[in-house]
């Protein structure tokens, strides 16, 4: 057991980790990560999931019995997926008993073909919750415009859920109002509010790049000086109006009748810049009440030389704005370039996903069997 990580969880903060293969799973790599570097839970998304099975590793024997079944390649790739998830739910199922339902998760992402669509990305949640059935895990929805009423409808059915891919403020506010619509769709309903978790993806690296590309083309030494501010100061005011709405009276009528704060989930922590250090998406953003999921690289960085100084939000919030407000004044729009990544995450994912059903489709076509 690593000092870094385990002050990083004496802090409050849950260490995930961003990645999951059936290799992984079989190989007892995953129980090795929860024994020995306190990961308490395990974030997929559809480019995890492309990287995973396109190695091919422990797939094969699953595929060739998918093929003689002559399933579509949409059910083949649910029948694999969620058979990962539900291993790991099961993996991890001791740390979801010992926390009481706060970790231990799993999380799977709805088809992100379906992000502008409110119906079918509830309908999708639906179907992943039953297929995967696990109580540990969490639904993945994106955070688009036709997310939100489908986050509050699905948090309204009782069902757990990630909200991902934020990457702006306002969004995040909008995310943590869906939430509690759901709360109260789900009082309404008569649903044991306790059981119904929830994390909020928000995205840290990749704001820093594509503000740090926008600097760079300026070259003045006034934009140099700010290169690699804006993600971590754009993360800490998220976590400030995590700590408002979560201590508004609306939560509080909600918490009374059992409900659990919805907690901010840094994603995206893996360090793009050689020029920064690479663990500074979580040395500076220790929180409590927070959850980190990290790429291996990142965990096995912060196992080595993580930096962790306690509480590295409390007190920054006015600095933080300062340097989003400094952002600004060099003519970068912080708005079009959330919006931007925004587009950019959903679009990434859907590319990763067409890749993956084509090339599982490619799989079942080589493993089916002989006509005859």
């Amino acid at each position: 057991m690593t000092d870094a990580l385990k002050r990083l969880s004496d802090e409050g903060v849950a260490i995930w980790l961003d990645d999951l293969s059936r290799k992984r799973i079989t190989s007892g790599n995953l129980t090795e990560l929860i024994d020995e570097q306190h990961v308490v839970g395990v974030t997929t998304n559809p480019s995890i999931f492309q990287k995973a099975i396109s190695g091919g590793d422990g797939y094969e024997q699953q595929l060739t019995d998918l093929a003689a079944r002559k399933v579509t390649v949409e059910e083949a790739l649910r029948m694999i997926t969620t058979a990962d998830v539900r291993d790991a739910a099961d993996i991890l199922r001791p740390v979801f008993d010992a926390t009481g339902g706060q970790d231990g998760r799993v999380s799977i992402e709805v088809d992100p073909r379906l992000a502008h669509s409110t119906a079918a990305t509830v309908a999708e949640a639906k179907q992943l919750a039953w297929l995967v059935d696990r109580p540990n895990t969490l639904i993945k929805i994106p955070a688009t415009k036709a997310g939100l009423p489908a986050i509050t409808e699905v948090i309204g059915l009782g069902i757990s859920v990630n909200v991902t891919l934020i990457f702006s403020l306002e969004r995040y506010r909008e995310v943590m109002d869906a939430y509690l619509s759901g709360l109260e769709k789900a009082k309404e309903r008569g649903l044991d509010l306790s059981l119904i978790r929830s994390v909020a993806s928000f995205f840290v690296s990749r704001v820093d790049t594509e503000i740090d590309k926008r600097i760079d083309a300026l070259g003045t030494p006034e934009a140099k000086a700010l290169r690699g501010k804006a993600a971590v100061a754009n993360a800490r005011l998220a976590y400030q109006a995590y700590e408002e709405v979560f201590s508004s009276d609306r939560f509080k009528a909600l918490q009374s009748a059992g409900a659990n704060k919805q907690r901010p989930l840094w994603a995206s922590t893996g360090v793009k810049d050689k020029a920064y250090s690479d663990t500074m998406y979580v040395d500076d953003l220790v929180a409590p009440n927070t959850v980190n999921t990290m790429p291996e690289a990142t965990l096995l960085a912060t196992e080595d030389h993580g930096d962790i100084r306690g509480n590295a939000i409390a007190g920054t919030y006015e600095q933080a704005r300062a340097d989003l407000d400094a952002v600004e004044r060099l003519g970068i729009s912080y708005d079009d370039v959330v919006q931007l990544l925004e587009d950019e995450g959903v679009e990434k994912f859907e590319a990763s996903w067409n890749d993956l059903l084509k090339s599982t489709e490619a799989e079942l076509e080589r493993l089916a069997p002989a006509k005859g």
